[in-house]
């Protein structure tokens, strides 16, 4: 009696050990005595005990963080860059069979190719053209991993952390930018300024009585300052009506 229950929990052991169950993103890449057979999932699966070999393969995307990279950019700036890497497989049987440990080859890829392409390019590219450059890296990376059987939707560049010394020269030129700018903008203030000065002078010459009302309305604006003391000097064109009727009063 005890080895017929010895050989019935035997059979039950080997029927578990038979059966497995893979969630919806899970796939079973199978060996059968060392040979490969296609691979299987979701749901139940059964294996032949003590032949098959089963290898569970995840199909969801994998998010890897590709670690800060020592790069010299090609205007030979010294930088650290790091970067966020989507993939997910697409075939579970290439991923085991064709490439050791897809997850650490595809970080390797990631990091040696964020290295060669941020060394291709200038700062100021790295900095302004991130979008074109994430796409690059995309590009590349899908390619070589292919064969892998694993497909990269998307890279891109986190952060790009730069020296000192490089922080305060691009705060010295954005500063010296905005100076620049802003004498560029009160010059053609200036400009413009001396344009209506000038159609103003016109209208003005084309009518002498509008200088002396320009001239009194400058007088009153002064007046109304009454803790200042003004000297303003006054034309003598202005009393020369005044002159004219004395003058002819004294000559009748």
């Amino acid at each position: 009696m005890p080895f017929y229950f010895a050989i019935l929990v035997l059979l039950i052991l080997l029927i578990v050990s038979a059966v497995r169950v893979l969630k919806e993103y899970e796939r079973a890449v199978i060996f059968r005595l060392g040979r490969i057979i296609e691979s299987k999932g979701p749901g139940i699966i059964l294996l032949i005990p003590l032949v098959d070999k089963m290898v569970k393969v995840s199909l969801r995307t994998i998010v890897m963080d590709v670690p800060p990279q020592d790069v010299i950019t090609k205007d030979n700036v010294s930088l650290q860059i790091n970067a966020v890497l989507y993939f997910r497989v697409v075939n579970p049987t290439k991923s085991v069979v064709d490439v050791e440990n897809f997850l650490f080859a595809t970080s390797q890829l990631a990091q040696t190719t964020l290295r060669s392409i941020a060394g291709q390019v200038e700062l100021d590219e790295l900095l302004m053209e991130r979008e074109r450059i994430n796409h690059q890296l995309q590009k590349i990376i899908d390619t070589h991993s292919d064969p892998w059987g694993i497909k990269v939707s998307l890279v891109e560049i986190k952060h790009i952390d730069l020296p000192e010394e490089m922080k305060r020269a691009m705060a010295k030129q954005a500063e010296a930018e905005r100076e620049r700018r802003a004498k560029i903008i009160a010059a053609e203030g200036e400009f413009q300024a001396a344009g209506k000065l000038t159609e103003a002078a016109k209208k003005i010459d084309e009518s002498p009585s509008a200088l002396q009302l320009r001239f009194l309305q400058t007088l009153v604006e002064v007046g109304a300052e009454k803790n200042t003391t003004t000297i303003f000097p006054l034309p003598l064109e202005l009393f020369t009506p005044f002159l004219s009727k004395i003058k002819n009063m004294t000559e009748k």
